[in-house]
């Protein structure tokens, strides 16, 4: 008898982690229709409006049946891939800044005292404030854009590392200092595996503000990009276009961060593993 109720729990336990996956593709598939309704309802509402009959293609038929025409000619793949590399360049930069600089002001309690109030500071200020400097500043428009979405991810990236280094448990540097460990042997031993975490879910968040930088900072003079896609169809009234563009941001915007979010939760896994 306690053998068959073993077999009994260990069947339920097994079974509610596919209930779980179900239970939640189910609410997705049930948020997104309803997005899609609220979408057909505004679309039946500007057709009805005698004075809106210019926009009836950002109804959800002309776009999706236009999205599909897209994909098919490779018009997709055209304007995501400048943009992409924007947005690729713009984290390395970030990336590249702000984990140094975040394990330096992590590690320091006085730096972090200093750099504390003029980093909030910056960090308040809208990264396309600095458009009219970047333009300046850069002799191309890429150069440009790219500056721009680094100062977007730069902070997500910087204060996530610096928190992450401020949660390492002091135990773990003495017994490193203890067992002769020099600084560089300290960062890749010790500080680098225990803040990694942290790193990743900071650049997911820098992933987010970077793309959704991106479109503004694309009006800019270049002549490529989802933006530029956007400027273009909005000047030609191709509005079916237009709107199926927005939704490829929407779609590679998701993309992007549900892998950002695969990355963090299996290096997450495999650090409590070890």
């Amino acid at each position: 008898m306690t053998d068959v109720t073993s077999i009994q729990t260990q069947a339920r336990a097994m079974r509610l982690p596919k209930l779980g996956r179900v239970r939640v593709l189910v609410n997705a598939v049930i948020g997104m229709s309803g997005l899609l309704v609220l979408w057909w309802l505004g679309g039946r509402y500007v057709a009805s409006n005698p004075n809106m009959m210019a926009f009836t293609n950002f109804a959800p038929t002309p776009t999706l049946a236009r999205l599909v025409q897209m994909f098919a000619s490779g018009e997709v793949v055209d304007m995501a891939l400048p943009s992409l590399s924007r947005v690729g360049y713009g984290l390395l930069y970030a990336t590249a800044i702000g984990v140094p600089m975040g394990i330096l002001v992590g590690r320091g309690p006085r730096l972090n005292e200093i750099t504390n109030v003029p980093f909030q500071f910056m960090r308040m200020i809208s990264p396309l404030a600095w458009m009219p400097i970047a333009v300046m500043l850069f002799a191309t428009w890429d150069a440009a854009i790219i500056f721009l979405i680094t100062m977007a991810a730069l902070w997500p990236i910087l204060f996530s590392t610096a928190a992450g280094v401020k949660r390492i448990d002091p135990a773990w540097l003495k017994v490193a200092r203890n067992l002769g460990a020099n600084p560089f042997h300290m960062l890749f031993t010790v500080i680098l595996p225990a803040i990694a975490v942290d790193v990743l879910m900071g650049i997911r968040l820098a992933l987010g503000v970077a793309w959704i930088v991106l479109v503004p900072a694309e009006y800019l003079g270049v002549s490529s990009g989802l933006g530029y896609a956007i400027n273009d169809a909005r000047d030609t009234l191709d509005y079916s276009r237009l709107a199926a563009t927005v939704v490829v941001i929407g779609m590679i915007g998701f993309t992007l961060d549900s892998l950002a979010g695969l990355l963090v939760k299996k290096f997450n896994w495999m650090r409590g593993g070890h």
